[in-house]
């Protein structure tokens, strides 16, 4: 069991999946959760702090609070990406990040999508130092992308345990599907909900696929790549039917892929290279004549073993 938590992997692997994580943290700041901000307007009597939150404890927030723990977040992510500082910068996110979605998520409503990349956050600052490219193996950024990769599956698990714990097995026969697409569905969604009893059965697909969801371990590399392709595609098919978006999640799930293979850097070298222009081919006709400047005269030719020099 060990050994397989702590697999080694290139270490452009971790490299890659922390620049991406870090990049996500904010982008995450500015485009998916900046109605974070607004939440101190909101009277402090309705913030009803997580259990994390009331354990620590924290305080309730305020608008200067939010502020310095937006821009302090988004300065430190841009530069963790850089891979510089992993440990001490590595924990300083964890930590702003953690508190972040505290105040998210102490209004009423938490989202479940969040796990894995809590986890990744939490992992990476132990994996230590990683370049790009560098094809050395680690067992610590093993263990990292192991651990982030098992939050990543819970998450699916876990989702399922969820429904037929507080749904039952009415979750799968009900209309659920149905009220997410009269609520938030799309014109693709219109057309499928008209296939008659489809929604009941993506509903038993769902919770299938959520529950064995940890064979993805037991499949060798090129299989296990696949179904995490297949786990893609399902959340291709949420946003374009009912446009809830699992983006954290979906940053998490690279830890499966082989990120040291995408180098947008070496690329875009190589395309630079391509663009410059190619010597001109020197025609024939100068070749002989540089030959012929080159060649010495027949008179000054060294002599052979055991022959005269000259003709």
């Amino acid at each position: 069991m060990t050994r397989w938590l702590t697999e080694a992997v290139p270490r452009g692997r971790v490299a890659a999946f922390r620049t991406l994580i870090y990049l996500f943290v904010a982008a995450d700041l500015v485009i998916f959760t900046p109605w974070v901000r607004t939440r101190v307007s909101v009277p402090g009597d309705l913030y009803q702090p997580l259990l994390i939150g009331r354990a620590l404890p924290l305080p309730t927030p305020t608008e200067t609070l939010v502020t310095v723990i937006f821009w302090s977040l988004l300065a430190l992510a841009l530069l963790a990406a850089t891979g510089r500082a992993p440990r001490l910068l590595g924990w300083a996110v964890c930590a702003l990040y953690l508190e972040w979605m505290i105040i998210a998520m102490s209004y009423g409503k938490v989202d479940h999508d969040r796990f894995g990349l809590l986890v990744a956050l939490a992992v990476l600052p132990t994996a230590g130092r990683a370049r790009h490219g560098d094809t050395t193996r680690t067992e610590a950024g093993g263990w990292a992308l192991r651990v982030t990769q098992i939050a990543v599956i819970c998450t699916y698990f876990l989702a399922a345990f969820a429904k037929l714990r507080f749904g039952g097995l009415d979750w799968l026969t009900g209309s659920v599907l149905a009220r997410a697409i009269i609520r938030r569905g799309t014109d693709l969604a219109d057309l499928i909900a008209q296939v008659p009893y489809l929604l009941i059965v993506a509903q038993f697909g769902i919770v299938a696929f959520e529950l064995l969801s940890p064979l993805v371990f037991f499949l060798p590399p090129r299989w296990r790549l696949a179904m995490v392709g297949f786990f893609y595609s399902f959340h291709a098919v949420t946003i374009a039917t009912i446009t809830i978006s699992f983006a954290p999640h979906l940053a998490a799930m690279t830890s499966f892929l082989p990120l040291e293979r995408v180098r947008p850097l070496v690329w875009a070298r190589r395309l630079v290279g391509r663009g410059t222009a190619a010597p001109l081919p020197t025609p024939p006709e100068q070749i002989r004549a540089d030959a012929g400047a080159e060649s010495p005269p027949l008179g000054d030719q060294a002599s052979v073993v055991g022959r005269p020099a000259g003709p």
